[in-house]
């Protein structure tokens, strides 16, 4: 059994067990600090991070007990930390601005939308993940592919946030 610190906005908050189980890794979350709204654990690790799940309250804590397969917990590699993160909240340190966003992509479409676009995240932490700045009052970006699009804030402003995979097809986004 590892434990690792579970940190909320940069200060511990409690503990993050790991726990082999032949092909199996069973993830303990214990966060000290209840705060009001919806909170999601997740697993760092140095080549990416898995989202863990929402945590219950249980007396006066936070708590999530899981148990994922090999599969989806080798591709983060070795773990780092935990994390507790609002739901939808995204870390802001993942991400990279593009001053050029459309020279991303190989596919000629993907690179004519986003064109001249500002202001233009990048993550490929998991797989290609791009964050477009979203405001309700103006056009959606990438309208053709809203139903691909999560949106999420990262730092204090809200984004339209893209996955695709190797070959450049929008992918599901997860559910909170």
């Amino acid at each position: 059994m590892d434990k690792f610190p579970l940190l909320r906005n940069g200060s511990a908050a409690g503990e993050l067990t790991v726990e082999r189980e032949a092909l199996y890794t069973c993830f303990s979350v214990s966060c000290r600090e209840s705060a009001e709204g919806l909170w999601c654990a997740w697993a760092v690790g140095e080549r990416g991070e898995l989202r863990l799940g929402v945590l219950v309250p249980a007396d006066g804590n936070l708590v999530l007990c899981r148990r994922f397969s090999g599969r989806l917990t080798a591709p983060i590699g070795r773990i780092l930390r935990g994390e507790v993160r609002a739901v939808g909240e995204t870390a802001e340190s993942e991400w990279k601005p593009l001053c050029q966003p459309e020279r991303l992509f190989r596919t000629p479409w993907l690179c004519r939308q986003l064109r001249g676009m500002q202001g233009v995240l990048c993550n490929r932490a998991e797989s290609c993940r791009l964050a477009i700045p979203y405001d309700p009052r103006r056009p959606f970006p990438l309208a053709a592919m809203f139903c691909f699009a999560k949106i999420c804030r990262i730092g204090s402003k809200q984004y339209a946030v893209y996955c695709f995979d190797a070959g450049e097809w929008p992918v599901m986004p997860e559910k909170n």
